[in-house]
């Protein structure tokens, strides 16, 4: 009876030996949330250089899909940026803007769309580099815009008074050529052309905007494959 009983305390022993010795089978990993769809990116083409621009999609969806149309529909092959603005007497080159677009070529202008706040984006034209849209009245902007240099903030809406100073819709920023817009910022101006603010800032001979196309993204890596399970130990 002693016997029978040493010998089912050795079998239990054994029995939880061997358990303790296997790796628990690996749970079920959770599926992978849905990635962001990444901001779409355009590269305008000049005799100058090349400059590449992320289209901030996430915050300023309006000003970008209108942005892309024209970019889809080729419109902007052929425009121009056509004024260089600085302060009076200053000659460096990281201040200021530049402009560019179809200057309401009335063949290829879209209808005018709705004005997207600072205040409403959380964009600013704080940040070098800057594209912003070009309007008269809030809600009047087609297809003329700016690249900023340096710290433009008086160009976003004004929080404490946003009728009187309603801002300019910034969608987006230099990421590549941030140095041709140096080059543009800096050519000669004609001091007899321009009217209003722009006066004297009309670029003597306008920078051809040979093409403006949207950069492709280069296909994300695959993930490593998931480690094999170990082998399972026994005693």
């Amino acid at each position: 009876m002693l016997r029978r009983t040493l010998l089912g305390l050795a079998a239990a022993l054994a029995v939880s030996v061997a358990q303790a010795q296997t790796p628990p089978a690996p749970s079920a990993a959770a599926p992978p949330g849905p990635t962001a769809k990444p901001n779409p990116r355009v590269k305008i083409d000049t005799p100058q250089g090349s400059i590449v621009v992320e289209l901030f999609a996430d915050k300023a969806p309006i000003t970008v899909a209108n942005y892309l149309k024209y970019v889809d529909r080729g419109l902007f092959n052929g425009a121009t940026f056509y004024r260089a603005s600085r302060p009076p007497g200053y000659t460096a080159a990281d201040y200021g803007l530049i402009q560019g677009g179809l200057q309401n070529d009335p063949k290829k202008v879209l209808p005018p769309i709705a004005h997207e706040s600072t205040i409403k984006t959380g964009l600013t034209h704080k940040t070098n580099g800057t594209i912003s849209m070009g309007r008269h009245a809030p809600g009047t902007a087609q297809a003329d815009w700016s690249i900023t240099l340096g710290d433009m903030s008086y160009l976003d809406a004004d929080p404490k008074d946003p009728k009187t100073n309603p801002g300019f819709a910034a969608f987006g920023e230099v990421v590549e050529g941030l140095d041709v817009v140096q080059k543009i910022i800096v050519m000669p101006t004609d001091p007899a052309k321009g009217e209003g603010a722009m006066k004297g800032e009309i670029l003597k001979q306008p920078v051809r905007i040979t093409k403006v196309s949207r950069v492709v993204a280069a296909p994300a890596p695959a993930p490593p494959p998931a480690p094999a399970a170990g082998p399972t130990v026994t005693p």
